[in-house]
């Protein structure tokens, strides 16, 4: 079965966005076309970028390296939650994606983002780098507001029509990845 990995892009304490990722995480896990993970960058440690090979070589010599690419390699698509920070991608989550290469590559990619404006520049950011990892971006998206889903702009409560945006993002991931599945095998 198709799997996906739901990726929480911060590691700010305090984060707005574990209720975000634990949302999509609990609307996606009722559907039956695919399982879901959730995967926590803090969780993984990850520091400045240490590798002395670039990522497309594969040639991982920290063991933290590797345990994150097992982790994403072990997923067909993803789905990222990011907050936008300074109209940009978080640094964290930034590194996290450069630490690796072809573990990305052929997987679809869908996005929920959050912050004033609905976190569409860190999105804007993230598709230029999705292409550049050879990874299918979806144009579905749902972009959270901090002034229309956040209560006091800190407890989520998305308004209706987030759902519907999620649903449509998770739907077309879900398409993408199973249409790039011949890809990976090759």
């Amino acid at each position: 079965m198709t799997k996906i990995g739901i990726i929480l892009g911060s590691t700010r304490p305090g984060r707005n966005g574990e209720a975000v990722a634990h949302w999509v995480h609990e609307n996606a896990a009722r559907r039956t076309d695919a399982e879901f993970e959730l995967v926590d960058l803090l969780d993984f440690k990850l520091p400045l970028l240490d590798e002395a090979y670039p990522p497309s070589m594969g040639r991982y010599a920290q063991p933290h390296t590797q345990s994150w690419a097992d982790k994403i390699a072990s997923f067909d698509g993803f789905v990222i939650v990011t907050p936008e920070y300074n109209r940009s991608v978080p640094g964290a989550l930034k590194n996290a994606i450069d630490f690796l290469y072809a573990e990305w590559t052929n997987k679809a990619v869908g996005f929920v983002s959050y912050g004033a404006t609905g976190g569409t520049r860190a999105v804007e950011h993230l598709r230029l780098i999705a292409g550049e990892l050879q990874m299918a971006d979806v144009r579905s998206q749902v972009a959270l507001s901090l002034f229309n889903d956040f209560e006091n702009f800190s407890t989520f409560k998305p308004i209706d029509a987030q759902r519907d945006a999620l649903t449509a993002t998770l739907d077309q991931v879900i398409a993408w990845t199973d249409a790039l599945a011949p890809l990976r095998t090759n």
